[in-house]
């Protein structure tokens, strides 16, 4: 009997975790996944993820995809619900679909959506989801400074070094600063993204923007092509993976 594919829609708090990669010296959504599902199944499964995320970055909305024998819609119900189960809890399993067999979580993720949130009033209950700052600079010039990341292709100012990437090549179709009560929050849409890439840009932007001639100081960053050039990286907690776009012919009904 030939397998089916399936895709996972999970969330994770990346606190506790080195990101979805697994890795040998450090725990892994990834690895955990691994394990959980091959224990139900008591066989050995791989699971791809459709991205990886730094150490301590948070996904309210994740894919990853695995091979396994046909499940019916309850199995599939039942196999989400004893994850779940088994899972620490700051993994979360939505639902598992079944895809074509050349449906690929990674590859084909047509867009991905990161926002970032900064809390300008200190609150103890969002502190390890937030990166507190008592002053904002002036959103018209953040946004300014946004819409200029939408002209570019090249991003290796704010890629990490000795990536294994082929290329810092990137698509943007959308980056904007918006506050929210007492949040200001940072969205970007990209084809894809870089290591430490949304952090790297997050952290340039914010110092800029105290700068008068902020506009063609980051012109000249981006033309550099190096990341020593650009600004410091933000912390990790207050970054969020929250959305992705597939086609929607790869489901299958």
């Amino acid at each position: 009997m030939d397998n089916q594919r399936y895709f996972i829609h999970l969330a994770f708090d990346g606190t506790n975790y080195c990101g979805w990669q697994r890795q040998n010296n450090a725990s892994s959504i990834q690895q955990e996944l691994e394990e959980k599902i091959s224990i139900l199944f008591k066989k050995s499964i791989v699971i791809t993820g459709c991205g990886r995320t730094d150490t301590g970055v948070h996904a309210s909305s994740f894919y990853a995809h695995f091979d396994f024998y046909p499940m019916s819609k309850q199995q599939l119900i039942a196999l989400s619900y004893h994850l779940n189960h088994i899972l620490p809890d700051d993994i979360a399993i939505f639902e598992i679909l079944p895809v074509k067999p050349e449906a690929h979580a990674r590859y084909d993720a047509l867009w991905r959506t990161y926002r970032y949130y900064i809390s300008l009033r200190k609150n103890p209950f969002t502190r390890d989801y937030r990166w507190f700052r008592s002053h904002c600079p002036d959103i018209e010039k953040l946004n300014q400074l946004a819409k200029i990341l939408l002209t570019i292709e090249d991003f290796t100012s704010f890629a990490k070094l000795h990536s294994d990437t082929e290329n810092n090549f990137c698509t943007v179709t959308q980056a904007f600063w918006e506050s929210r009560k007492d949040d200001l929050v940072f969205t970007i849409t990209a084809n894809r993204f870089l290591r430490n890439m949304v952090r790297a840009i997050v952290g340039t932007l914010w110092q800029l923007a105290k700068e008068e001639n902020a506009i063609e100081h980051l012109r000249e960053i981006i033309a550099k092509k190096d990341r020593s050039a650009a600004g410091p990286s933000v912390i990790p907690r207050a970054l969020f993976l929250e959305e992705i776009i597939y086609p929607e012919d790869i489901f299958l009904t």
